[in-house]
């Protein structure tokens, strides 16, 4: 009997959906619909707020840091897992109209992962996710074979664990062909209970991935430091690059020449949604890809989480290689 949660043979225009060529870039996580509330104000334990306008529009991490390594010009594919409902028709769709290889995505029974976003009028965010379809992904022989003849791996700490077992062994299996492997510490290890990695798999993935990427809240839970401290600590604990992105504040990118500062573009922010996922694809791009030094770099990434903070939405102003070129003569 077939797997349920894997993609049929054939899409439906004689092409054998088991054996894609992969592209130069794959991710692997949720693409979802986000539903965003302009409220008055984030509102506290017991608060309020009203919100004077809602809107809807496509994101996941794993979504989103393959559009945006799309737009950068990169050949990118996703491996994901939608409900069979409406939510998932949708971000089904919306996949079809990108320049995104999906042959790995696969529709099967439950409710797709969809997230409820709260913005106030500084562009800052909290983000509420629902669904079990991301937290049901697993990885099959030929999402396998996907992920290893790929070019550059990106996993989100919000993928269960089943999926990082099968990327880890990949990951630091010992094949000089494997791909190289960037991981996300995407959100604290509180909210990755039940349905993302577990402190034990992120300290794996410290030492097995080519790039370990951290923010500032999931720093602070899980190194009890932020910024130059957290990028400091870990290389100690193994790591080969880290970034310890800290919003509008900029970057530390770190690596066998030391740690670097990445200033933030100073923009009118709209909307502070997929900025990281934005700056992720950059390094993708031109740290790992590419191989430029850690500032030019970071300087790319920079400018295109600059440019999708100006407009709403967490793709919502992702922008094509020839813009972030134009952005940053500009500067």
């Amino acid at each position: 009997m077939a797997d349920p949660d894997s993609p049929p043979a054939d899409d439906g225009a004689g092409r054998d959906r088991d054996r894609p060529d992969p592209p130069e870039v794959v991710a692997v996580g949720a693409a979802t619909v986000d539903r965003t509330y302009r409220v008055s104000n984030l509102p506290e334990a017991d608060g309020g707020a009203y919100a004077d306008r809602v809107e809807e529009s496509f994101g996941g991490v794993g979504a989103n840091v393959a559009v945006a390594a799309a737009r950068l010009g990169r050949s990118a594919g996703l491996v994901a897992r939608l409900g069979e409902d409406d939510v998932g028709a949708r971000v089904a769709a919306d996949l079809a109209d990108r320049t995104v290889e999906t042959a790995r995505v696969r529709r099967a029974a439950g409710t797709s992962t969809h997230c409820v976003i709260l913005r106030d009028g500084d562009g800052k965010r909290s983000i509420v996710t629902a669904g079990d379809s991301a937290r049901r992904l697993r990885l099959d022989a030929a999402d396998r074979a996907y992920l290893a003849g790929t070019d550059a791996a990106f996993l989100t700490a919000y993928n269960p664990e089943p999926v990082h077992r099968a990327a880890l062994d990949l990951a630091a299996g010992g094949d000089p062909g494997a791909p190289p492997v960037v991981f996300d510490l995407s959100g604290p290890l509180a909210e990755l209970e039940g349905r993302g990695a577990t402190e034990a798999t992120v300290d794996r993935w410290v030492r097995a991935a080519d790039l370990f990427v951290v923010g500032e809240v999931a720093a602070e839970a899980y190194l009890g430091c932020t910024g130059r401290e957290a990028a400091e600590e870990l290389r100690a604990r193994g790591a080969d690059r880290v970034a310890a992105t800290r919003g509008e504040a900029g970057a530390f990118l770190a690596d066998d020449d030391g740690v670097h500062e990445v200033p933030a573009f100073d923009v009118d922010v709209v909307d502070e949604t997929g900025a990281g996922d934005a700056f992720v694809a950059g390094l993708i791009d031109r740290w790992i890809l590419a191989g430029e030094e850690p500032r030019d770099a970071g300087r790319v990434a920079a400018a295109a989480a600059a440019l999708n903070v100006t407009a709403a939405g967490a793709r919502g102003g992702l922008p094509h290689r020839a813009e972030v070129e134009a952005f940053l003569t500009e500067r």
